[in-house]
């Protein structure tokens, strides 16, 4: 059962003097429209209030709003300038163990699936149509490194770098792509001969320096062998290349394994010591490893670890660390 609240009308004797006034004194208004009413709202000439205030009140509120956002403004500039005191345009305040990147590098490859979470390298070796993405692609990412892309300034800070000749003091090392044989763009990077090149890059760390594996007697069990091998035979000619971030490529499963067919690392099979490490150095170019596939199967997808070998990058195969997962059907 539901009360009714009801409401009691005041006598006039208990009016307040005010009450009393509008009662008999106030003029009556006609009942107005609903556009008369929002006209009214917008400009009504007898108090002269727009949107309900006054010329006074407009004045006030805009003023106090002004000064408000006024003082927020210099306190954010107070606050970013004070930021950008704290911060170097050269090298980043936080470095490697301190950084939230760490110091273990990853490995990254190229040309990337137009899918951000796919690392499928799909075509049809006799169809251009199919092929061309990819071949676009890598020379969208190989720009920087022709010899007409670099800016005049980058270009003079350039040195041609060997394992005997490394950059002089304020120059960067030379990543020459002319001559990687089959792995470059006249050729189309081979991939309308359905024998695709891969490139594989080290993510830049600033500061971080690879712990080379200084022995080629002592060299991880998990390690490939065809990798030892190639190792024990460049250092036997030359020392200097156990200065090297080596890099291996197979199949993940067996029948990947007796799939993907030889494979040609170019120029080096590793990353050359010389490029690291990296400060920020004006014209610096991350070096590359082109990983041409010889003979991989047509008709199957081949799934490919590639790898990257230092004392100081750690292995992690679910995690994807010190390894890129990469996968390729030619059909």
């Amino acid at each position: 059962m539901t009360t009714k609240k009801m409401t009691v009308k005041k006598r006039p004797s208990d009016l307040t003097s005010l009450e009393r006034f509008n009662l008999y004194y106030k003029e009556k208004e006609p009942p107005m429209t609903k556009e008369q009413r929002i006209k009214r709202f917008i400009w009504n000439p007898k108090t002269r209030q727009f949107c309900g205030r006054t010329g006074s009140s407009w004045y006030k509120i805009v003023l106090f709003y002004f000064i408000f956002y006024l003082a927020l403004a210099i306190l954010v500039a107070i606050c970013m300038w004070t930021f950008m005191q704290l911060l170097d345009a050269r090298q980043p305040k936080w470095q490697l163990e301190s950084s939230i990147i760490g110091t273990n590098p990853g490995l990254g490859f190229r040309p990337m699936p137009p899918e951000v979470a796919s690392s499928v390298i799909w075509y049809r070796g006799n169809d251009p149509g199919s092929y061309q993405f990819w071949v676009k692609e890598l020379s969208k990412f190989l720009t920087a490194y022709k010899r007409d892309g670099k800016n005049a300034g980058a270009g003079q800070n350039i040195h041609n770098c060997d394992f005997k000749l490394p950059p002089p003091a304020g120059k960067v090392c030379d990543v020459d792509i002319s001559a990687w044989g089959p792995c470059v763009e006249e050729n189309s990077f081979a991939y309308q001969k359905s024998t695709p090149c891969v490139f594989l890059k080290l993510n830049k760390i600033f500061g971080w320096k690879p712990a080379f594996y200084n022995s080629s007697d002592h060299l991880p069990e998990a390690m490939p062998e065809d990798l030892k091998e190639h190792i024990r035979n460049m250092t036997a000619y030359d020392k200097n290349y156990l200065n090297m971030v080596w890099v291996s490529c197979q199949g993940e499963n067996p029948a990947d394994r007796e799939n993907i067919g030889p494979i040609q690392y170019l120029p080096y099979r590793g990353f050359p010591g010389y490029y690291f490490p990296y400060t920020n150095q004006d014209g610096y170019l991350s070096p590359l490893v082109a990983v041409h596939m010889q003979r991989p199967k047509t008709g199957m997808l081949i799934n490919i670890e590639c790898r990257a070998w230092a004392h100081n990058i750690m292995y992690d195969r679910h995690e994807g660390m010190g390894s890129v997962h990469i996968e390729i059907m030619i059909e």
